[in-house]
């Protein structure tokens, strides 16, 4: 299992030169990667290109670039672009976004998003390896038959022709086309006890597509989990520093009808307590909202308490499946906490008793 680092948004946690500093720290500690996010602030590819010109080492993936933020031909420009002033250190993660997002701040309907999704990365891939472009899908006609366009080609050749595809996946159905379609999973709010059937839906669909080996169809397969990481030694006291954060997932991110993180905390049997923190956050009510967030919840996605029990806890990722194991360092964390925090996994994670 690998480290990364997940820096979430700019505007949120961290401001920009912070996480640039962070990424840095990472890099300098021999971190393997170091992830942006992009919702209606501050956008991944800025922040990437600011961070990979100013690191050396470290790989620099988005999570994600939004599906319906882009067409997937300036998606594969942009990818193309990054990786080839990066010295090929460039992993695109897309994400369908949500329907407020979607169709509030891109006007882009969200319909349909696993065939969107299907379109989208086969164009992508298809820029990238410098194929003149043409693509008749039930979301993207390239080019319009009915105009002067004509199919085209990358104009530019990028360093590498196969950038490797994550997506960011909850439900069953999208776990499902990632495995068949992508080179990794974004996963958030990753549960070690309550992960296996997400992985064996991920890993049914691989092997169906023929992916991976015959022996082992995870084979080659990032699992990336952005993991938050509070090292306070009163856990509960940790776990308050993340409540804001999961009761904007769990209560906002999405409508009442249609929120993937409300829908997937049901699935860890949390339905109750899921159904009262969308209540209060839809009405308004965000304190009590995050106060309703169950300690049992965080401390299951999260790392937290002293050192000496996160390190314990530390091998459930490796043991669940996690690839990579994204620090995300939001939770109000100060810089220096940051880069402290990052400094005790970097020792966890290379001590021999761990």
């Amino acid at each position: 299992m690998r480290l990364g680092v997940n820096l979430g948004y700019w505007d949120r946690g961290a401001a920009a030169h912070d996480m640039v500093a962070i990424a840095q720290e990472a890099d300098r500690l021999g971190y393997d990667s170091a992830w942006v996010a992009e919702a209606y602030g501050s956008d991944a590819p800025s922040m990437l290109a600011w961070i990979g010109a100013l690191t050396e080492r470290i790989h620099l993936g988005s999570a994600v670039m939004q599906i319906p933020a882009r067409t997937p031909a300036m998606t594969g420009m942009t990818a193309a672009t990054i990786d080839t002033m990066s010295g090929g250190r460039f992993r695109l993660g897309l994400g369908v976004s949500g329907p407020q997002v979607s169709e509030g701040w891109h006007g882009v309907r969200f319909t349909s998003p696993l065939a969107r999704t299907r379109d989208y990365v086969e164009i992508v891939r298809s820029v990238l390896r410098r194929d003149h472009v043409a693509h008749d899908g039930p979301h993207y006609e390239l080019p319009l038959p009915d105009g002067p366009g004509k199919a085209l080609k990358l104009g530019s050749r990028p360093l590498r022709s196969d950038i490797p595809v994550y997506l960011a996946a909850v439900g069953p159905r999208n776990l499902a086309l990632t495995g068949e379609i992508a080179d990794g999973w974004l996963a958030i709010f990753f549960s070690p006890e309550h992960a296996g059937e997400q992985i064996e839906v991920i890993s049914a669909a691989r092997r169906a597509a023929g992916r991976g080996t015959e022996e082992d169809p995870m084979a080659g397969f990032d699992i990336v989990s952005a993991t938050p990481v509070v090292l306070v030694d009163d856990v509960a006291s940790a776990a308050d520093l993340l409540r804001d954060y999961c009761a904007l997932y769990i209560g906002g991110m999405g409508s009442r009808e249609q929120n993937f993180y409300n829908q997937l905390a049901c699935r860890m049997g949390f339905e109750q307590e899921a159904a009262r923190i969308q209540d209060l956050y839809l009405g308004g009510h965000h304190r009590e909202a995050a106060a309703a967030v169950p300690l049992e919840f965080i401390d299951e996605t999260a790392l937290l308490g002293s050192p000496q029990r996160v390190a314990k806890r530390l091998r459930r990722y490796e043991d669940a499946g996690v690839t990579t194991l994204a620090v995300a360092t939001g939770g109000r964390m100060t810089r220096e906490q940051a880069t402290a925090t990052l400094a005790v996994l970097a020792e966890l994670h290379q001590s021999p008793a761990r």
